[in-house]
């Protein structure tokens, strides 16, 4: 390792032994087959891997890396959400690969990766639980998770398929009120697994909770209040917001019902940050790495955030079990401005689940464009 390589590894170990496991936020078929990925693994200390639809919509509809693969689904004359879901899965099953002896070593607490069932099911428990059980039978590893949106639809799911013994990401979480029924729904399945007679310790979870999305939207509306005091609270709304999830989940996993769980070696459902990727330019790059430090939490970044806190981050240990007064205070200033935060994390849930659809559609397009070309081709 460059001299370089070893000071800027030296932030992201201090992140590491803080007790925040790195995951980065993105895959790719070049990412994998240039070795990218075991490099970040060696040298950045990511430990894990999340996709979403957005992420392979970037990754396949580009085509680089995916030629023979295409050609080879396009003789078959597969239809286009085959072609996907095996384009998909064959890149999540590479990267668990990769990130198996990460899994090894932290005995199935890292070393994951997660696929998202398909969006357009995320109004539907049933589809949604089958498609959960077909993915992780595609994929075919112990260190794959599987997505499930926490919509509605979504909690249901979670249990069923926790309560099967496959490990769950449950991804686009915005509201506190949400988040506790997701922990709830974890805790069902895990009580379903262990009357089943499954393996608790076998089972593991995270909570993805979103970070940035949430100031996005809430200093949009202040910025329309355009106040000295509504200004005052650019910022703050996301972090608040996230440090109280972190409160829920200490008090959740404190609780007589977990304790009767961890007797069986059931797993923590860990907080994981996501959308930590700051969308405002004013705004430090790694705002939503620095401030979100807690044991016993994922961040899951974009490559450029990892990078920009390689570079700069600022590690400076727990920056969140302390700061649950202020972080009430400061919700209760925006709600007091006439920003409603139930009408926000409703919109965003919606706005989530509609991005994730859209993603998909256009990398459906593209890969019905590209099984058309090679199909001429091969005629």
């Amino acid at each position: 390792m460059t001299t370089e390589a070893t000071a800027t590894a030296g932030i992201l170990k201090r992140l590491s032994d803080e007790g925040v496991s790195i995951w980065l936020d993105d895959l790719s078929r070049k990412r994998i087959e240039s070795g990218n990925l075991a490099e970040l693994i060696a040298d950045k200390n990511v430990v894990g891997v999340t996709t979403n639809p957005s992420i392979f919509q970037a990754a396949i509809g580009s085509g680089e890396g995916y030629e023979e693969q295409l050609a080879d689904l396009a003789v078959r004359g597969v239809t286009v959400d085959e072609a996907v879901r095996m384009m998909t899965t064959a890149d999540v099953r590479a990267a668990a690969d990769i990130l198996r002896p990460v899994y090894e070593a932290s005995g199935g607490r890292d070393g994951r990766v997660s696929i998202e069932v398909d969006p357009r099911l995320a109004h539907h428990t049933a589809a949604t639980i089958a498609e959960a059980k077909q993915l992780a039978w595609l994929v075919d590893r112990p260190n794959v998770m599987i997505k499930i949106p926490a919509t509605e639809a979504g909690l249901p799911a979670i249990t069923e398929v926790i309560g099967l013994g496959i490990s769950v990401n449950v991804t686009l979480i915005f509201s506190l009120e949400r988040y506790r029924e997701v922990m709830d729904a974890y805790l069902a399945g895990l009580e379903q697994a262990a009357a089943k007679g499954l393996d608790l310790s076998a089972i593991h979870s995270v909570a993805s909770f979103f970070v940035s999305r949430v100031d996005s939207e809430i200093d949009k509306r202040l910025t329309g209040i355009g106040t000295d005091e509504a200004l005052a609270l650019k910022g703050k709304a996301a972090l608040a917001n996230a440090r109280l999830a972190y409160e829920a989940y200490e008090e959740v996993f404190g609780a007589d019902r977990w304790t009767a769980l961890a007797g069986a070696r059931a797993n923590k459902q860990r907080p994981l940050w996501a959308s930590t990727g700051v969308k405002d330019p004013a705004y430090k790059s790694t705002l939503y790495v620095d401030e979100l430090v807690a044991p016993g939490t994922v961040n899951t970044m974009p490559e450029a955030t990892l990078n920009a806190t390689a570079e700069h981050g600022e590690i400076t240990g727990d920056t969140v079990t302390g700061g649950y007064a202020q972080a009430r205070a400061d919700l209760a200033a925006v709600e007091a401005l006439g920003i409603s935060y139930d009408d926000v994390v409703t919109l965003l849930e919606d706005e989530g689940v509609a991005k994730f659809q859209v993603a998909w559609q256009d990398l459906l397009k593209a890969v019905e464009k590209s099984l058309g070309s090679k199909g001429a081709d091969a005629a």
